[in-house]
């Protein structure tokens, strides 16, 4: 930002203004093309323009489900140019899921791609009233607009409407503003001293916060560059980090698990980067160390949710932490608050995580109810999250409130007993959840994916035995194929608890 200048009220005004003043600096490097900030910035501003002209009014959403692909992001930016809204959608979803977002949030207008238009046909959405297809389509579509106005949206404004997992009862929408992606871009740059200089490698899905609004978002809040590609491939990644044009990396816990898997068959080492960062799901300190030791990097690991953006990180500058999410961003606060009454907690003692800060959303869409329970008088945002925090600010997850297990009268922190048996030898992954259970309420079961075949039920509970009080270990070891995740890596619980549930056969 030039001296004297204000900030930017919106990710769109940031990334204009970047196009103004480097025209010809790179924004996005895909598939061995690159695309200037200059041509990026005509694409989304074609973009706005032929929303205008279809006749898409202030505040009307814009669904974007497609791959990813340089046209998502120029239809992101040229929705917020035109005054829409976006909802980026799970290219994972089916005709269910999306008549529940579609109808929920009443979009007018849809972008996708050939491979889900079948699905999104399929689905019958009525209120629905143009489909555009990238390609031919789209170019037709581009071709229609005049000029986009030159009216920036506002701070106060709706951006985004980003639904949860819905990983109990039907996804939300939470309502983001303009002044939160950019309160948290900025928060982010600042921590992670992201600047115009860098290149970012970007393999994450954009239809989730972790892709868009923090690897695209720091991208154009910056002026920096990214190197999109479509979906996550180890060997194409630990290829372009191997050519050392990259200075970041964005990854969730599996894929740094691919990438070890990936360095185990490789002779060569790849060159040092500034950051590798990982969330969406905890990372082991097994894994943590490991990549230590082959890449010679150690992980940042941080915390965030598609409500707030990023809440907590591990210091660029100082100790990162494994099994930790660090503090605080700048200009944001945390604290952790007893279960039931709210009321905070001393250092140590586990509740559910609370934040507050300018990055945090102001509610649902459409459900006064959720969004009333979820602050309090004060502004603080309940997680859903538990956790801890230590004398030295350092906050720890112990997992999601609606997945602690009581077992016998006793508090059970399924992230406490999985980090206990991934350090088991023959353990390749693992997933603790609580069963019904006649004597105890509950009874504490592992899901595990075994690297051994010969590992037995007896050796993961025996191993457990001198880490863990009698009451945490697994009463019952069940071995798994896989566990099942979703499109960024992170294992439902809920869906571990009902194949688990299933009476066998």
């Amino acid at each position: 930002m030039n001296a004297g200048e204000s900030g930017p009220a919106s990710i769109a005004e940031a990334f204009v203004r970047n196009a103004q003043r480097a025209p010809e600096r790179l924004c996005l490097r895909f598939e061995g093309e690159e695309i200037s900030y200059h041509r990026m910035r005509g694409r989304a501003e074609n973009f706005g323009a032929a929303l205008a002209a279809w006749g898409l009014r202030a505040g009307e959403r814009v669904a974007l489900f497609l791959g990813n692909h340089p046209d998502l992001l120029a239809a992101y930016l040229g929705t917020h140019l035109a005054g829409g809204v976006v909802v980026p959608v799970n290219t994972q979803y089916r005709r269910g899921e999306l008549g529940h977002i579609f109808g929920d949030s009443g979009v007018r207008l849809c972008l996708t791609d050939e491979e889900r238009k079948p699905e999104l046909d399929r689905a019958e959405l009525p209120e629905l009233e143009s489909v555009i297809q990238t390609g031919p389509e789209l170019e037709d579509f581009l071709g229609s607009g005049g000029a986009v106005s030159a009216e920036m949206p506002r701070g106060e404004d709706l951006a985004v409407i980003a639904y949860t997992s819905g990983t109990t009862g039907r996804s939300k929408g939470a309502m983001l503003l303009h002044s939160n992606l950019v309160a948290n871009a900025e928060a982010v740059c600042t921590a992670w001293h992201w600047t115009a200089e860098d290149i970012l490698l970007l393999a994450l899905p954009l239809f989730h916060t972790h892709g868009l609004m923090v690897g695209a978002h720091g991208t154009f809040y910056t002026g920096a560059s990214a190197e999109l590609h479509r979906r996550f491939d180890a060997a194409r990644v630990y290829d372009a980090l191997l050519d050392g044009r990259v200075t970041m990396f964005f990854g969730v816990p599996t894929m740094y698990t691919r990438l070890l898997r990936e360095a185990a068959g490789r002779g060569e080492r790849p060159r040092p980067i500034r950051l590798y960062v990982s969330g969406s799901a905890p990372l082991s300190p097994q894994a943590f160390d490991e990549f230590e030791r082959r890449f010679g990097e150690r992980i940042l690991e941080r915390y965030g949710m598609t409500e707030t953006i990023m809440n907590l990180t591990n210091p660029y500058e100082g100790e990162r932490r494994p099994g930790t999410v660090g503090r605080p961003f700048p200009g944001q606060e945390a604290r952790v608050v007893d279960v039931k009454t709210r009321e905070p907690l001393p250092d140590g003692e586990i509740g559910e995580i609370e934040v507050r800060g300018p990055h945090v959303f102001p509610g649902y869409w459409r459900r006064p109810d959720a969004t009333e329970e979820s602050f309090d008088e004060d502004d603080w945002f309940a997680t859903g999250d538990l956790g801890c925090v230590g004398e030295d600010g350092y906050f720890t997850i112990s997992g999601r409130a609606k997945e602690l297990i009581i077992s016998g009268g006793y508090n059970v922190y399924p992230r406490e007993v999985e980090e206990v048996i991934e350090g088991c030898p023959g353990v390749s992954e693992v997933a603790v959840v609580g069963l019904p259970d006649p004597e105890f309420g509950e009874r504490v079961v592992a899901a595990v994916v075994r690297e051994d075949p010969d590992l037995t039920a007896e050796k993961v509970t025996g191993f457990c035995r001198e880490d863990l009080a009698g009451y945490k270990k697994p009463r019952q070891v069940v071995f798994v194929e896989e566990l099942p995740r979703n499109a960024l890596g992170k294992v439902l619980k809920h869906k571990v608890r009902e194949e688990l549930s299933e009476p066998e056969e």
